[in-house]
């Protein structure tokens, strides 16, 4: 890794990819690092292997978009530094990497963290038996290696993702046994305004939904209006309960099952940072605040793609090339002016890709026992807390996120918090009467990524702390 570089982006997903293009263009020398040994992110996983095998025509649209912008980035000139890991990092910016065993600090002038979403955690009864994921998981499996479930398999959950996998593995030839769908009884019809607002910015989007959904309700049982869901088994998932609308609880056979209830930006790196975050109600989670460029309320840190706020592939893509022009502006390779000039367009591309956002945020917002599960489920499934015992502790008086982590040890597992933050969160503010916002999340403590001792040891700098 080179010591002396303008722009280190973190996330070589829609957002890192397009900034690191469009950065190049101004003369900026840039490096981009990512967890995966290919770029491409999460959406696009695999893109330069899997983009013209017939996997992709399984995939479809949204993921073969990725070609050209991996394309693109390969031949911009920036560096790029695979399987790399973000550990840590400071104002300044001071950065902690680690890769193939060796951790290293550097520091770039601008740091522009494009480290994307994280699905959201739903804890239930069962969540945690072999056979039970996320449906992220269920689409790594499927982009890697083309691996699909054996049945009976059953989908979980809401929202356009859950809709895309189920038609994926229908087009892979899985036999679908059930869809449960938990998106709230009446939530459609509440979302008309922003429905025809989407309709007229974003058609296709709609559109495509609606045939996606229709695809699903012909080849499979379909389930609307799912309140609670269990899954049983001894050593493996085995059978699911479920409850929907007024009936009474059903239980089927199951060997795999897929839940979803969306996506929440991954904010890890900015928490470490101290940054300024911003409850965003609509999608019931926080992101960084920033400015129209992009830049985090600590100089020099920008925030692009999902981390900044959900919105999708292609608003990243749009979000990366403007925080690309802010960060020019930055370093005074461009003038305020030229930097408005060029993000102009960019910016009435990104409103426009962004016209279904709001229906989407109000009409997939996940059932309230998403938030706030069941006592007998596991919160923190690391260290395998309850989110019973998580409400005895707030009625002992222990009702503040880091009280709860220092008294049960949520959050302290491996995952430093990701799968449990907001849940705790939700339990608390649930117990106490109170507003999410108002409860917070836990602090976050570096390493907020794995780490050994020997890494540690042998932690190098660059040449300018040298």
């Amino acid at each position: 890794m080179s010591p002396d570089i303008d722009l280190l982006i973190v996330g070589a997903g829609p957002a890192g990819m397009s900034a690191a293009t469009k950065a190049r263009e101004f003369g900026i020398s840039v490096l981009v690092v990512d967890e995966q040994p290919e770029p491409g992110g999460q959406i696009w996983r695999g893109i330069e292997r899997v983009g013209h095998t017939a996997r992709a025509e399984i995939l479809g649209e949204s993921y073969t978009a990725g070609l050209d912008v991996a394309a693109r980035f390969r031949q911009c000139g920036a560096g790029f530094s695979s399987e790399t890991t973000l550990w840590h990092i400071e104002p300044g910016p001071v950065t902690f990497l680690k890769s193939k065993g060796v951790a290293r600090r550097m520091t770039p002038r601008v740091v522009l963290l494009a480290t994307g979403a994280q699905e959201r955690p739903t804890p239930f009864k069962g969540w945690t038996l072999p056979g039970v994921m996320t449906i992220g998981a269920g689409q790594i499996q499927l982009k890697s290696a083309g691996q699909v479930p054996d049945g009976p398999v059953w989908i979980a959950g809401t929202g356009p993702l859950a809709y895309l996998y189920a038609v994926q593995l229908l087009k892979a030839g899985v036999e679908i046994t059930g869809f449960l769908d938990t998106q709230s009884k009446g939530r459609l019809a509440r979302s008309i305004g922003p429905a025809l607002a989407a309709l007229i910015g974003r058609p296709s989007d709609i559109m495509t939904g609606l045939a996606w959904l229709a695809r699903i309700k012909r080849t499979c049982r379909y389930v609307p209006n799912v309140r609670q869901i269990v899954a049983g088994g001894d050593d493996r998932l085995d059978r699911i309960t479920f409850e929907a609308g007024d009936r009474a609880p059903e239980t089927v056979a199951a060997a795999a099952l897929f839940v979803h209830e969306g996506v929440v930006p991954g904010i890890h790196p900015t928490m470490a940072l101290d940054c300024r975050h911003q409850w965003n109600d609509m999608q019931a989670s926080y992101a960084p605040a920033a400015d129209e460029w992009g830049e985090t309320s600590e100089p020099c840190v920008f925030a692009a793609g999902d981390l900044a706020g959900i919105a999708g592939a292609e608003a990243a893509c749009l979000r990366g090339e403007i925080a690309a022009i802010g960060i020019a502006r930055k370093l005074a390779v461009q003038t305020h002016a030229q930097a408005e000039q060029d993000a102009a367009p960019l910016r009435k591309r990104l409103a426009k890709a962004m016209a279904a956002r709001r229906f989407l945020d109000q009409t997939y917002r996940p059932r309230q026992a998403a938030f706030v599960p069941a006592d007998d489920a596991l919160a923190c499934r690391c260290e395998e807390v309850t989110v019973g015992q998580i409400r005895a502790l707030c009625r002992a008086g222990k009702g503040d996120p880091n009280r709860i982590k220092a008294f049960s040890r949520a959050g302290m597992g491996a995952c430093q918090g990701r799968l449990c933050n907001y849940t705790v969160g939700n339990i608390l503010a649930d117990e106490t009467q109170s507003d999410p916002a108002s409860i917070g999340l836990y602090r976050v403590r570096p390493p907020f990524r794995p780490l050994t001792l020997d890494e540690l040891a042998r932690l190098q700098t660059d040449e300018a702390d040298t």
